[in-house]
């Protein structure tokens, strides 16, 4: 039986090198080593273009090449005759490759040679079997059976907060991951969010990192997975974060800033965006000590898993929010006791800070700062999601921007930062604020 590329597609995770033939236009043949050959589809490959070389010079010319791929298992070598179509400078494709290309240059040494300038895309007109072993041929376990275990724990969801931890627990028992982390956009400042994590020592829920920057950045961007099977300087968060705040002439402060998450030096990361109405609204990050932890079936199983969570987030969006009568009529202030907790609110970006300790800033530090002056200034301590998304004081951006990511993050920040405050859930679209001093309220400009 003919082998298809879909069936080869272990042979293109790089643990063999791959050789390429070329011929020059006057029929010189030149053989060459390539550092990554990339998956595009069932009938495609793209191979990196890093150096004007005389590949390079043949394929321009001469648009037909064979390539040779070793199953890293069996040993089989199997022979591909190519088609050169076209090269990609930019977009998903380019990303995916030179984010792969940053990993073995980082692992090689030789971060500053390769780079990549762009994914030179091929037709695959055959594929045949050059060499065969008598070694077992190893078949995957899968991550079908995985999937469908996760996909049923996260449909049985029935809120924002318990699908946000029942993703990650899954995607610790079903896929064995160790570290991860889920992070949603902010339309606004064009960053992304942690609201939830997995396997570190400190949450890190409510750090920031830019779209665009870092793995799971890129893949926000570009609406693309993006795996680095080794680490990669070029894609290590306190970086990335550096370099954002440079570009942001130093405007994000120390003070505001919460330390991410992330492994210090992950050997492996696979990031996947998390569609939504058509629209990217956040990323699922995992991560690995070990080199070559996530391979293709992990990319697939994890992003269609994201899609999954897209879907059951925008389904949680419009939950009855009906209160109850007796809820209703909870609106009397709780007894306090103590010294003041003094809630200090900055305009310009939202930013709270509690009795000096910084919490929140952005939708989350508006919302906050709406119902401690409410609770303040009327007694009230429950409120409705829906009455928040009309409240002109907040301005809450579009859908994508949901308001229920804003307060599972507002609501676990306060129970890390401070035992003095805090938010729980009464009902379906409805929560409560419990305070346990006296308020202190001081707007700051």
């Amino acid at each position: 039986m003919t082998p298809t590329l879909e069936a080869l597609r272990d042979c293109l995770e790089g643990a063999t090198p791959a050789l390429i033939a070329t011929c020059s236009s006057e029929g010189t043949p030149n053989i060459s080593y390539l550092s990554h050959v990339q998956y595009v589809d069932g009938g495609h490959v793209a191979l990196s273009y890093q150096f004007f070389n005389k590949t390079r010079t043949n394929v321009l010319a001469n648009p037909r090449a064979r390539l040779l791929v070793v199953h890293p298992r069996t040993g089989a070598i199997y022979r591909l005759t190519l088609e050169y179509l076209r090269t990609e400078s930019s977009g998903p494709l380019f990303e995916r490759m030179r984010a792969t290309l940053a990993g073995i240059a980082s692992h090689s040494g030789m971060a500053d040679v390769f780079r990549l300038l762009g994914s030179d895309v091929y037709r695959v007109r055959a594929i045949d079997l050059s060499h065969s072993t008598t070694a077992t041929d190893f078949e995957s376990p899968g991550r079908l059976a995985a999937l469908r275990a996760a996909a049923a724990e996260i449909v049985a969801c029935r809120e924002l907060d318990e699908l946000l931890s029942t993703t990650l627990q899954s995607v610790r028992d079903r896929f064995e991951v160790s570290h991860a982390m889920l992070l949603l956009v902010e339309r606004a400042t064009q960053r992304l969010y942690t609201v939830a994590s997995l396997g570190y020592p400190s949450s890190g829920v409510g750090s920031e990192i830019p779209i665009g920057a870092g793995i799971v950045g890129v893949a926000v961007r570009e609406a693309t997975p993006i795996r680095v099977s080794r680490a990669a300087s070029a894609y290590a968060y306190a970086r990335a974060i550096r370099d954002a705040a440079e570009r942001d002439g130093g405007s994000a402060t120390l003070e505001t800033q919460i330390p991410f998450p992330g492994l210090e030096c992950p050997g492996s990361q696979l990031a996947v965006p998390i569609p939504m109405a058509g629209d990217m609204v956040g990323a699922l990050l995992v991560e690995s000590k070990d080199e070559r932890r996530f391979d293709h079936e992990d990319e697939d199983a994890l992003t269609t898993l994201a899609v999954l969570l897209g879907q059951a987030m925008y389904a949680l969006q419009h939950p009855d929010e009906t209160a109850a009568p007796e809820e209703r009529a909870s609106m009397r202030r709780s007894p306090v006791h103590g010294p003041p907790l003094r809630v200090r609110h900055y305009a310009a970006d939202h930013s709270v800070f509690l009795d000096g300790e910084y919490l929140i800033k952005g939708v989350a530090g508006a919302v906050f700062w709406a119902i401690v002056c409410d609770h303040a200034n009327e007694g009230r301590s429950s409120f409705s999601n829906r009455e928040l998304r009309l409240d002109r004081r907040i301005r809450l951006p579009d859908l994508a921007d949901n308001l229920e990511a804003r307060l599972v993050l507002l609501q676990r920040r306060l129970a890390e930062r401070c035992d003095s405050i805090g938010l729980h859930k009464t009902g379906r679209g409805r929560f409560a604020l419990s305070v346990k001093r006296p308020l202190q309220l001081e707007e700051a400009g």
